[in-house]
């Protein structure tokens, strides 16, 4: 499990958030109560609960599950375990989920949830027990019809056995729907692991085909994160002949003007401390702010939020920026990048990839069925690219910029579901 590159500054994601939805939702000849009702979420829970360390102390952890919506469907969202966590960034995660299931047309809404930890100081043991207790905690609010968690950044496909392994002993049998993103020996999607990563590059390739850039090879790409979405973002970018110069971690940046060798940077990883990059020696160290600001025809944000903001936004060399992280990029450094005439494919289109492969998932497990992996790609190259057209068309009867084309284009899906739903009682 790896936590990736931070923000040097601390800004409120659930703000960014709202301000988007304010923006995009101003297009919309919705019912002003409706617009309010999906400006709000719809339920949130607060834990605290014990575990019990390895040398024998009990500590307590604090954690979250937030609905923003569940209009068209279950709530789905991943579960986050970092330092970091708080309850405003769960808010702001669980509504850009609502946007992205609704701009993929997925019968979902949106959810997200958290623990306030560090993975990295914590033994296997000392993981499993927290997972399983959170799982506890929560089970008020999951079930595979109901909410269905899923991987984030600070868990995996073992976080995700350890919760529907938790579930199935409550309920007395098992339930591999309750989650996606779990091991394919237990009910998991071929493809789902590489899911996202491969979604940012679908959308990526798409971008510059359209533009007129057919030859890969003179793509420059410049990847913030490499982690699960990164490292599969870049695996996929380089299979298809582009040239990745750079790559990040926690650690820092690894930078080759040549074009890395991403398989040899994965097998690097696989066996490092944490699966980390520190001490990579066929690439020159550079911090993560300088990655942002390389020499570069695509920067792939693929970290955390709030990356590119009004202070680093003019600094940003390519042309194209594809968002596999959530909410990377502050309204403020939108506006700027906008001006500069950066391209920007927004995340709830850029990383759905992974939301659409659980989707597949959980159909898989509901029915015990299961597709191979090409099945699997086919569908998903299938549901982006329907996705993209959407967005284009939007932003050319808007006449806006990509990410309030597309967050038009889900808000108005939820708010015309609403509408037909009606207000109970």
């Amino acid at each position: 499990m790896a936590i990736h590159a931070h923000a040097t500054q601390r800004i409120n994601a659930y703000e960014v958030a709202l301000r988007q939805y304010d923006r995009a939702v101003a297009y919309l000849d919705l019912p002003a109560g409706i617009k309010d009702y999906l400006r709000h979420i719809k339920r949130e829970l607060s834990v605290n609960f014990p575990v019990r360390m390895d040398n024998g102390d009990i500590k307590i952890y604090s954690g979250y599950r937030v609905h923003h919506s569940t209009v068209l469907g279950p709530s789905k969202g991943g579960i986050r375990y970092a330092p970091t966590v708080d309850l405003d960034e769960v808010r702001a995660l669980a509504m850009w989920m609502t946007w992205k299931c609704a701009l993929v047309n997925l019968p979902y809404g949106g959810a997200k949830g958290g623990v306030i930890c560090d993975p990295f100081a914590m033994s296997q043991n000392e993981l499993e027990r927290l997972t399983r207790r959170y799982a506890t905690e929560i089970s008020l609010l999951i079930s595979p019809y109901g909410d269905i968690p899923a991987p984030d950044m600070g868990t995996n496909p073992q976080t995700m056995a350890w919760i529907m392994d938790t579930y199935s002993m409550t309920v007395g049998y098992s339930v591999p729907a309750i989650v996606t993103g779990k091991p394919i020996n237990v009910g998991g999607s071929q493809g789902r692991r590489e899911a996202t990563g491969r979604g940012v590059i679908i959308c990526m390739d798409e971008a510059l085909r359209r533009a007129g850039h057919n030859d890969p090879g003179a793509i420059r790409v410049a990847i913030q994160g490499f982690g699960n979405v990164g490292t599969f973002a870049a695996k996929h970018a380089f299979d298809l002949g582009y040239k990745v110069v750079a790559v990040s971690d926690v650690t820092g940046g690894y930078y080759n003007a040549k074009g890395l060798d991403i398989d040899d940077v994965m097998a690097y990883t696989a066996q490092s401390h944490h699966n980390l990059l520190e001490g990579y020696s066929k690439a020159d160290k550079l911090t993560n702010a300088e990655l942002l600001a390389l020499e570069c025809d695509v920067l792939a944000p693929c970290a955390l939020e709030n990356q590119l903001t009004e202070a680093n936004a003019a600094d940003v060399k390519a042309f194209l920026v594809v968002e596999g992280a959530n909410g990377p990029t502050t309204p403020e450094a939108d506006d700027i990048l906008f001006d500069k005439g950066v391209h920007i494919i927004p995340d709830i289109l850029a990383n759905a990839g992974g939301v659409t492969v659980s989707y597949f998932e959980w159909v898989q497990g509901l029915q015990a069925f299961f597709w191979d992996v090409e099945e699997v790609n086919r569908q998903l190259g299938r549901v982006l690219i329907k996705a993209y057209d959407e967005v284009v068309r939007t932003q050319e009867q808007y006449h806006v910029d990509m990410r309030t084309a597309a967050q038009i284009t889900a808000i108005k899906r939820v708010g015309e579901a609403t509408r037909t739903r009606g207000i109970y009682p």
